[in-house]
């Protein structure tokens, strides 16, 4: 049995409050003690549009959200990452590629759930690619073979219609959201499906 001096000293947890702090111009996240400010910011996602002679290659999740729907290798950054390094690691632990990264192929704002997804042109840098951990399976598509009514997020439609308009050509500023959702607040059912 432990001894007195051994036992942890329990501090009582901050309170916080969501108020608009003196000197800014939005609600934050503020402790109700010592006016500490924590600041929520959106998440940064990483991933690339991996081409190999003219088909694209895409992974059907493993994980929620959207589990056995298709997606490109993407995901959240690391901390200590660059975005290539991200996007790079992405294609690994997906898709089980090694990839070269071609330029910045789009930017887009998701401002409905936080994001700010920054996607790649790319190809693979070494022959091969099998499901990672966080998919089911991956495949290299056709334009008119991708399964447009499975794809899981409406990004990867933007990001695919970006690179075929691209793919082809020297790449020159990214894309943007489409003006049809210049702020990424539309959700999947919105979306007209390619074809």
């Amino acid at each position: 049995m432990p001894s007195l001096g051994a036992l942890p000293i329990l501090l009582p947890m901050p309170s916080f409050i969501r108020t608009t702090p003196e000197g800014e111009d939005r609600e934050r996240l503020t402790c109700r003690d010592c006016g500490f400010v924590a600041y929520e910011n959106p998440k940064i996602v990483v991933g690339s549009v991996v081409a190999v002679d003219g088909r694209v290659l895409l992974c059907r999740r493993a994980i929620e959200p959207r589990l056995g729907f298709w997606t490109l290798p993407a995901g959240y950054m690391e901390m200590g990452e660059t975005v290539e390094e991200g996007a790079a690691r992405e294609a690994w632990e997906e898709a089980r590629a090694r990839i070269r990264i071609e330029g910045v192929l789009a930017v887009y704002s998701i401002a409905r759930i936080g994001q700010v997804q920054v996607i790649f042109r790319a190809r693979l840098d070494e022959p091969g690619f099998e499901p990672g951990p966080e998919s089911l399976e991956v495949g290299l598509f056709e334009w008119a073979d991708i399964p447009w009514d499975g794809i899981a997020f409406p990004s990867v439609h933007w990001a695919l219609r970006a690179w075929r308009d691209t793919a082809h050509a020297p790449l020159a500023a990214p894309a943007l959201n489409p003006a049809s959702d210049p702020r990424g607040t539309r959700p999947m059912q919105d979306l007209e499906v390619e074809g």
